[in-house]
């Protein structure tokens, strides 16, 4: 499938701007990719839904963050569409003090199958 190395971005507080923190590295196997594109379809076919909170397995993802953004409370990927394609991105928070953290996007077509 897919091995992705994206930028990342820090936010510690809601009220300020994220900062950027580097390059986040995970892969994207089979059955997360199909997840993805199942999230797509429903998103297509309901638009009352903005976007879908798709969850991940750990042990296949092999995620990968900077010094000192790690680990992670939680991880999933947000889909959501943007001119009617599917687009996902990291989302997760860091254990430590609950920082948000994510990703850039990562349109879904793009993955290899």
């Amino acid at each position: 499938m897919s091995n992705l190395t994206l930028e990342g971005r820090c936010k510690p507080n809601p009220n300020q701007p994220s900062e950027p923190m580097g390059e986040i590295h995970f892969y994207v196997d089979g059955p997360l990719h199909l997840r993805l594109e199942e999230a797509e379809e429903r998103l297509q076919k309901n638009p009352a839904l903005k976007e879908i909170m798709v969850d991940v397995d750990m042990d296949t993802l092999n995620l990968v963050l900077p010094e000192g953004y790690a680990p992670l409370s939680d991880c999933k990927m947000r889909v959501y569409l943007h001119y009617e394609r599917g687009q996902f991105h990291l989302v997760g928070h860091r254990a430590s003090d609950g920082s948000l953290i994510y990703s850039n996007v990562v349109l879904i077509d793009q993955l290899i199958d």
